[in-house]
């Protein structure tokens, strides 16, 4: 009896060791690079004045998902879009990294429901998240920016997180991240949550994500609403506290309340023109919000993906720039790749000189590169981020 107990235990310890090589092994690499790939092309063209330019800029993204995937950002990898060694490679000073913490199962830009079953729930239970952020969206946020916060106690990965004005001061070689809320739910209607994030680091929120929140409506909600009275409350708290606004899936009443409501800038950290892509009406903000956002200050991050712009090939990327800038002026546009964010890239972040060598060929000049490539990201945090 004690051998055949001891036999069966050890082919229960072998059957969960097995689960977990699979888990760890294959089906979270796998979910990770089939949700997160990036078209298979020959190297993009890069001319000698390109690379010499692209080598000066002060380089800025203004959205990715990577601390979303158990994925130590820290090496290279073959899957994904985003990782130190890769950032360096693309010569990016700035990077803000956001949070996702809910994700309705089938989302669309159409219309999700709040209650759907949620696949960030699915997605930390597999890669085995500590248990508090199973049940808990406030938990995700604090996890995920405790992950970056590793990253940059480690002095080898010369990286600051940007908490203040002065933290966007370093030398040269310094990676500088920033903290973003993909949603404001994490709150989970609470205030307070506000305060609790902001010590975690995070200076920037979003206000909704695919879906209507305790805040107001989601542009691909089903009320396309306003703020709520909780929602005004929470914006009039991120307005004191220097907490940045970003609207890039709010619904258009909800953005239009928000300006009404406040003075602060706010941003799109992710997303395009319908009137650069028309097919993008149900994804971007009509062409009149955009033009309030930067009357404000406010600036536009332009994704790489379908959905957000017509075409997410490097020269697509930079003609939807253009078009941005000529829309909204050179101080408005940014990059906001929406990378690691489950989309499809035609460029992973090491290849972002193939952006600038486009936008020459484009006959877009020098200063407004350097505006639209970095500047641009670099002067709005300097003016909305906190003093101290």
């Amino acid at each position: 009896m004690r051998k055949a107990f001891k036999w069966i235990s050890g082919l229960i310890l072998l059957l969960l060791i097995t689960v977990v090589i699979y888990i760890f092994g294959i089906a979270v690499p796998q979910t990770d690079a089939r949700m997160n790939p990036v078209a298979v092309h020959d190297p993009y063209p890069v001319s000698e004045r390109a690379k010499a330019l692209h080598a000066t800029l002060l380089v800025a993204d203004l959205h990715s998902d990577s601390l979303l995937w158990r994925r130590n950002p820290e090496k290279r990898w073959d899957r994904g879009h985003v990782d130190l060694p890769r950032l360096r490679e693309g010569g990016v000073d700035i990077q803000v990294f956001s949070a996702v913490t809910k994700s309705p199962r089938g989302l669309n830009f159409d219309g999700n429901d709040a209650d759907a079953p949620d696949d960030i729930t699915t997605l930390a239970k597999l890669q085995l998240w500590p248990l508090r952020t199973w049940g808990s969206i406030y938990e995700r946020a604090a996890f995920q920016a405790q992950r970056l916060h590793k990253i940059e106690s480690r002095a080898q990965n010369n990286l600051v997180i940007a908490r203040k004005k002065s933290d966007l001061n370093q030398p040269g070689g310094t990676l500088i991240a920033l903290l973003l809320t993909e949603g404001s739910h994490p709150l989970e209607g609470k205030i307070e949550n506000i305060a609790k994030l902001y010590d975690e680091g995070y200076r920037a929120m979003g206000l909704q994500h695919f879906f209507d929140n305790e805040l107001g409506g989601s542009m691909h909600g089903r009320s396309q609403a306003g703020l709520t009275r909780f929602g005004r409350e929470a914006v009039l708290e991120m307005e004191r506290r220097n907490i940045m606004i970003d609207v890039a899936h709010s619904s258009r009443q909800t953005v239009r309340d928000v300006l009404t409501l406040v003075d602060a800038p706010l941003f799109i950290s992710h997303g395009g023109t319908i009137s650069g892509c028309p097919k993008t009406a149900n994804r971007n903000l009509p062409d009149d919000i955009l033009l309030q956002i930067a009357a404000r200050g406010g600036i536009l991050g332009i994704g790489y993906f379908s959905g957000a712009i017509c075409d997410i090939s490097p020269k697509g990327i930079a003609t939807e720039i253009i078009h941005a800038v000529d829309l909204l002026g050179e101080d408005a546009v940014a990059l906001g790749s929406d990378y690691d964010g489950t989309v499809k890239t035609a460029l992973d972040t090491s290849e972002l000189a193939a952006i600038t060598h486009e936008l020459i060929a484009q006959g877009m000049k020098e200063p407004q590169i350097r505006k639209v490539m970095g500047e641009n990201v670099k002067r709005y945090f300097a003016e909305n981020l906190p003093e101290k």
